[in-house]
């Protein structure tokens, strides 16, 4: 029996596809990178430049500067055991980094890129700085009306989540395959769509 050669379509699909693949890490991880970098330096200028406590008016009342610590999570929900949000970071790094295995969408990257920056700039902060090791808190200083104060890194999360939140919406897998382009029976194959040659069609 002698193996079958891929035709020309299907192995320009699939150079195409390895090609593709490498640039979705790179944005993800250039975007985390930003992100981290953006997030330690804001906080290293609010530490040297404000006063624990202090707020000084940037926007009328609608944008403040305020720098505080915070031990726990937003409205300093559990305060008293900083570690599980060191571990729920670790977890929330680890999981963005095995996903990506499957990454093939740029929107999906994106998102995923802003929510690791986001996670580590606050592991960073819990890992490293005062009271102790693992039981750090989280530099926040910038302060709007009705909100916690909070940081850069977790204006990443809650970007990253929301986009996240808007790909799921639209139907839009992190292979970067549609919902709706799945097979309207569950038995049926994907690679015998017309037109399809095989290949997931990959979207934004």
């Amino acid at each position: 029996m002698t193996d079958v050669e891929p035709s020309g379509d299907q192995q320009q699909n699939a150079n195409e596809s390895a090609r593709r693949l490498p640039r979705r890490f790179v944005l993800l991880g250039g975007v985390a990178v930003v992100v981290l970098a953006v997030d330690l330096v804001t906080k290293q200028l609010a530490l040297s430049r404000l006063i624990p406590g202090e707020s000084v008016d940037v926007v009328g009342g609608l944008l403040r500067f305020t720098l505080v610590f915070n031990s726990g999570a937003a409205f300093s929900i559990g305060s008293g055991v900083p570690w599980l949000f060191f571990l729920i970071a670790i977890g929330v790094v680890g999981y963005i980094i095995v996903m990506a295995r499957k990454l093939r969408s740029v929107g999906w990257a994106f998102a995923l890129g802003l929510i690791l920056g986001g996670a580590c700039g606050n592991l960073v902060d819990r890992a490293v700085r005062p009271p102790a090791p693992l039981h750090g808190e989280v530099v926040d200083w910038i302060q709007v009306p009705y909100w916690p104060v909070f940081n850069v890194a977790d204006s990443a999360i809650v970007i990253g989540g929301i986009l996240a939140v808007v790909l799921a919406f639209r139907g839009i897998n992190i292979d970067g395959s549609v919902e709706s382009d799945e097979p309207a029976q569950s038995g049926a194959d994907p690679s015998e769509r017309p037109g399809d040659g095989g290949e997931g069609r990959e979207r934004a």
